[in-house]
């Protein structure tokens, strides 16, 4: 089965409702038609409805940055499932680094999100990724593992199809460093070897995307690799045409 690319968008905490609107609309102009690569925004809660009708007719979906497991209830300033689909998202992006740092969320948190979003036909995107520090202990390859198989525990092999997964060092994101292709791929390796021990053969076609500074002078030589299947994309996704060089690289590596 020929690979098939993911370009998603991690906003983070940028852009007022105006800006994601422009974005998007810029966005859409350069590769809102084409459908050989898969592409998501993921922009904040406040932008999502502005981003939702800004993307109607087009090919690139709408995600989400987090949601919280529960359906409804008491968790004030929290976000369901529901919630986001009625904006009509596609994918929400849980246990990203700086969630599990600044918010202390733990493997059997993320784990419950992840369970939650594929009750509700949401395709989560579920990060993990190690330190500076984990990296020169030599430690990368547990900590991935731990986090991968944490995230996706009791996950069944019939809701595999639904589920990406995003390496992200840490000490990569927003820093300008980069994991060389060659590193990357040895953690991707490693990621699709704990899939397959998951989901058996299903395993083989979950989407694996490196998240550490991906940008369009380094994209190509990232996206050959065997195992990364796209990017989640900070810094570059905040600019219309870096995120679409970013897409056009992946659609020039599909042909």
């Amino acid at each position: 089965m020929a690979k098939r690319y993911l370009i998603a968008g991690n906003w983070k905490m940028n852009k007022t409702s105006g800006e994601a609107k422009a974005l998007v609309e810029g966005i859409v102009a350069a590769v809102g038609k084409q459908t050989s690569v898969d592409v998501a925004v993921c922009p904040t809660f406040t932008s999502l409805e502005t981003a939702s009708k800004a993307l109607a007719g087009s090919s690139v979906k709408l995600g989400a940055q987090n949601m919280y497991p529960k359906p409804s209830g008491a968790y004030t300033g929290e976000i369901s499932a529901d919630m986001l689909l009625d904006f009509g998202c596609t994918y929400v992006v849980l246990g990203h680094s700086e969630r599990r740092e600044y918010f202390k969320e733990t493997d059997e948190f993320i784990n419950e999100k992840v369970k939650s979003a594929l009750s509700a036909g949401m395709k989560p995107i579920l990060c993990v990724g190690e330190t500076l520090e984990q990296r020169e202990g030599g430690s990368t390859i547990d900590v991935v593992s731990k986090q991968v198989l944490g995230g996706l525990k009791d996950v069944p092999a019939s809701q595999a199809e639904n589920v990406v997964v995003a390496y992200e060092p840490v000490w990569a994101i927003g820093t300008g460093k980069t994991a060389t292709p060659a590193m990357a791929q040895e953690v991707h390796a490693e990621i699709r070897k704990n899939l397959v021990s998951l989901f058996e053969e299903a395993g083989n076609n979950i989407q694996i995307l490196y998240g550490g500074s991906m940008k369009p002078e380094n994209a190509e030589a990232l996206l050959k690799e065997k195992d990364i299947d796209g990017g989640l994309i900070g810094g570059a996704s905040l600019k219309a045409d870096s995120f679409a060089s970013l897409v056009n690289t992946a659609i020039s590596l599909s042909k």
